[in-house]
């Protein structure tokens, strides 16, 4: 298993990335928020040479197909062929209001943007004229000026995070793998992604998810002593219940039998009481999402959960840890496979 290490939005995060090569990660992964991850992973990508480096996740309906296909294609020039494009749609509300731009059927939609983005980069690399007409995405003209040519490392991969049976089937018929999102359980996961992702490789005519990528980032809870897995512990419940919240990741909740909760959070985050929702995930939510173990049995206990389902993994881990925390876990994982 690829074990992959996910950083914050914060500026300079190339030397994060050094460090991660360095420590022996396979993947490091910069996500859209603060910053653009795009010119980080560039800078990262001339200073590293073994890594592979992508966005978890670049905000899709932020930017026009053409746009995110000229980034993807340069960052895939920068890293020698080590870029991995990860997208998503993010939620209506910051599509609309943060960035001004259009919002329908996010599936859909989803699924016309990637199909618009391998069409310009096939018209790049074969010289075909481009001639892409969707419902809402069009592009007919592409003169020799803008055609950057085939790239000599290939296309980069893209990978499409999701939560919902639509989106993840999106992913499975027109992307190269998929970002099982941290609000997930090892039930939501195979009773409700995997088969979304296998219908959705149907639809392509493929079948089952050989050389398909699935990256998941589960919740761990654990510690060096008694105090630090007490704060992992407490951080991790406030993080669930952050998401939790949020209406469109209420149908994992509601798979096992928690109706009502998310109506509760969702209240309790418009009065700002977030040590409360911390306190709603009880023991039973905080196992089926997180895995809380001792560290020298993560590893074993990750596996156990996914080990059949991921290609890739890393530690969703909203806490601090003492320097070289990880890298024990990290090999072990990659040890199995």
């Amino acid at each position: 298993m690829k074990v992959d290490f996910g950083m914050g939005g914060e500026f300079g995060a190339w030397d994060r990335a050094v460090e991660a090569e360095t420590d022996g990660y396979d993947g490091c992964w910069v996500p859209e928020t603060q910053h653009d991850p795009f010119p980080a992973l560039a800078v990262a990508g001339t200073r590293t040479s073994r890594i592979q480096l992508g966005t978890s996740i670049a905000l899709a309906f932020a930017r026009n197909p053409m746009s995110m296909a000229v980034l993807a294609n340069d960052l895939q020039l920068y890293t020698g062929g080590r870029f991995i494009l990860g997208v998503g749609s993010q939620i209506k509300p910051h599509i609309t209001r943060r960035f001004s731009m259009p919002w329908s059927a996010p599936a859909a939609r989803m699924r016309e943007y990637l199909l618009a983005v391998r069409a310009i980069w096939k018209c790049w690399e074969t010289g075909e004229s481009l001639r892409f007409l969707g419902e809402h995405y069009t592009h007919t003209l592409m003169t020799p000026f803008f055609n950057p040519g085939p790239n000599p490392h290939g296309n980069p991969p893209v990978i499409l995070a999701g939560v919902g049976p639509k989106m993840t089937a999106v992913a499975g018929e027109v992307a190269d793998g998929f970002f099982v999102h941290g609000f997930s359980t090892e039930r939501y996961l195979r009773e409700v992604t995997v088969p979304a992702l296998l219908s959705g490789r149907s639809a392509a005519g493929l079948s089952g998810l050989d050389g398909f990528e699935i990256s998941g980032i589960p919740f761990v809870v654990t510690g060096a002593d008694a105090a630090a897995t007490a704060a992992a512990d407490s951080a991790v419940r406030k993080q669930i219940a952050f998401y939790g919240s949020t209406p469109a990741y209420w149908p994992v909740f509601e798979l096992h039998g928690w109706h009502g909760l998310g109506e509760e959070l969702n209240t309790l985050s418009k009065r700002g009481e977030w040590d409360e929702m911390g306190r709603r995930i009880n023991d039973e939510i905080l196992d089926a999402f997180a895995v809380v173990a001792p560290p020298e049995r993560v590893a074993s206990e990750m596996l156990r959960r996914y080990g059949d389902v991921l290609t890739r993994t890393s530690f969703y881990a909203p806490f601090s840890a003492p320097e070289g925390f990880w890298q024990p876990i990290m090999r072990e994982l990659q040890a199995a496979g």
